[in-house]
């Protein structure tokens, strides 16, 4: 941290941390479908370079991401309030206050719905494995984690976005 760099908060309340102010980083037409999801990236605003954290909330109709595994990162969720369901390549889940899941790398394909009528607020924590890839196996999409917290984005065939 250079001088010129304001320093972490030692501690603040979650909900008033900032939002991402872009909803996603999908291409369209993938990118319109998170309209419903609002990020508040918590681990960034204590400047955590392992590990990421975000506290995220879904409006009725909302989903978390595309259906997806990750090849290298590990991922785990929190459900604060809502009702959401889990979809993953196995089934469905309903989920409910206090519950919570985990995705290790190259396991299940996995996404949250917001199905219900009222906001879902969860945590999500992953970590932020060099070389990781994401597949999407109900979407024409794959991606790769480019290690400066940005992922490229290929059709399955190759072609880029």
């Amino acid at each position: 941290m250079t001088a010129t760099q304001p320093k972490p908060p030692l501690a603040i309340a979650a909900m008033d941390a900032p939002a991402k102010t872009k909803q996603s980083n999908y291409p369209e037409p993938f990118f319109s479908r998170m309209a419903g999801r609002e990020k508040r990236p918590l681990g960034d605003l204590f400047g955590l370079r392992n590990f990421g954290v975000n506290l995220t909330r879904l409006a009725p109709g909302g989903e978390s991401a595309l259906l997806h595994r990750h090849s290298r990162q590990d991922e785990f969720i929190y459900i604060i309030s809502g009702d959401p369901t889990l979809i993953t390549d196995r089934g469905e889940v309903k989920l409910r206050p206090g519950m919570c899941a985990g995705f290790p790398a190259a396991g299940i394909a996995h996404k949250l719905v917001n199905n219900s009528g009222a906001d879902v607020v969860y945590l999500e924590i992953g970590d932020r494995s060099a070389g990781d890839e994401g597949v999407y196996p109900d979407d024409d999409l794959v991606a790769a984690f480019a290690g400066d917290g940005n992922w490229v984005f290929q059709h399955k065939d190759g072609r880029p976005y």
